[in-house]
């Protein structure tokens, strides 16, 4: 995992860093948090969830616009009640790793006078690494078991920005797991040249 971590913020700063399209360019650092709505069949067993990330973004002056992005993230799901009541299960819960990249567009601000407020839409790829605790009621007759499984999926998303701060709801869609999540992201200059 921790190798995993490492190669991806190699990786990306030697991306990053071998850009010369244009004169201005900025690389931005965001931290951001939220909570996590599951719906589909993972709301089934799932509760609401919470989730963190730190992202890369960079921009330069001929593609601005747009920004391109790659972030990491930890999501934690805890188990429904209501599941176990229907079910073997005394405790299901999954803690799980996002790696994600995508393009980021931001639209002429709507309110320029007291702050600047843009909206903002996002899409992107992302690859999920669950750790699925299954925890079963003694008697039933099942052992418990720790299940690690990866999945590909995409994300789309929409909301606002005071360019330092952003507030964006998405759809995450992986298979077999689907939710909504809401960031509110502080965003941080590394870089910026003009």
């Amino acid at each position: 995992m921790k190798k995993i971590f490492l190669l991806i913020v190699l990786s990306a700063s030697v991306a990053f860093g071998q850009f010369r399209l244009g004169e201005a360019k900025g690389l931005f650092m965001g931290i951001g948090v939220g909570p996590r709505f599951p719906i589909g069949d993972m709301s089934q067993k799932q509760n609401i969830g919470v989730g963190t990330d730190v992202i890369l973004s960079y921009t330069d002056n001929i593609f601005i616009p747009f920004f391109v992005y790659a972030s990491i993230g930890y999501e934690h799901f805890p188990g429904r009640q209501d599941f176990y009541k229907v079910s073997d299960y005394s405790s299901f819960s999954s803690n799980v790793l996002i790696i994600a990249g995508g393009v980021r567009y931001y639209f002429k601000p709507i309110l320029e006078n007291i702050v600047l407020l843009m909206p903002i839409v996002d899409v992107g790829a992302e690859f999920g690494y669950f750790e699925n605790l299954h925890q079963f009621k003694i008697g039933s007759g099942k052992q418990d078991y720790l299940e690690d499984i990866g999945k590909f999926g995409f994300h789309v998303g929409a909301g606002f920005s005071m360019f330092l701060l952003d507030v964006i709801t998405y759809y995450n869609y992986l298979p077999a797991n689907q939710y909504l999540s809401f960031n509110f992201r502080a965003n941080i200059p590394i870089f910026v040249k003009f």
